[in-house]
């Protein structure tokens, strides 16, 4: 079988938390051949790695800052994006608007046919939701993010918003809840998409044990909270 070959995106908002980041994608990463290749592994095995090319996308290429760590540097633009099969979209603030030519550039990637699957992490689905594309999906996000939107009468009710799950999948949209839950998110994610030795290897080297969907232990946060 020819090696799987895969496009994959970070959508870099300015302020985005690092951690809804770093930490799916040096999970999703670490199942990519150049990552597991020293692992004494048959190459039977070895062979069912994919090569991963990760694409860091802004508005421009001016250097992005998140909420800490040092500066992301973007490799490409909305414009110039090449084609992908996964797009990241880690957190950042949930009440700001997207940078200009972002909302088309997600309007565009979500109908692709080639395009598979939306990853959200945290308020990164609130930020996503501004361009449409999200209506009508069951959904996750940060649970006190939502929250206070619901109080302030800023919530995105075309949203079917999910407050009782850490992650939910609908349709090519994955979302997970708050920043951890990012990591469960691309462990699920992982297990689904990549061969079970290798997410086994992987789960070990990481020493992470992932979250299920439920029961969910912050979903008394949204108590009372309605959504609808």
């Amino acid at each position: 079988m020819p090696t799987q070959t895969l496009n994959l995106g970070l959508l870099l908002l300015p302020g985005y938390q690092w951690l809804d980041a770093a930490g799916p994608v040096d999970y999703i990463n670490s199942h990519s051949r150049p990552m597991i290749s020293h692992l004494p592994l048959a190459p039977t095995v070895l062979d069912k790695a994919p090569i991963m090319t990760w694409h860091y996308i802004s508005k421009g290429l001016t250097p992005i800052r998140s909420t800490s760590g040092p500066l992301q540097q973007p490799n490409c633009t909305f414009d110039t994006c090449p084609p992908l099969d996964y797009l990241v979209v880690p957190g950042a603030d949930a009440f700001e608007p997207l940078p200009e030519g972002c909302a088309d550039f997600l309007r565009k990637l979500i109908v692709d046919p080639t395009f598979k699957a939306l990853l959200l992490v945290c308020t990164g689905s609130m930020s996503v939701a501004q361009a449409g594309i999200l209506d009508g999906l069951n959904v996750c996000s940060n649970k006190l993010s939502l929250k206070i939107a619901a109080e302030k009468g800023l919530l995105n009710r075309k949203v079917k918003w999910v407050g009782d799950r850490r992650w939910i999948v609908d349709g090519k949209v994955w979302s997970a809840g708050g920043v951890t839950a990012g990591i469960d998110l691309a462990a699920e994610f992982s297990r689904v998409h990549f061969d079970p030795q290798i997410v086994a290897i992987i789960g070990d080297i990481m020493e992470y044990e992932p979250n299920p969907a439920q029961p969910d232990p912050f979903s008394r946060i949204l108590d009372g909270v309605d959504m609808a």
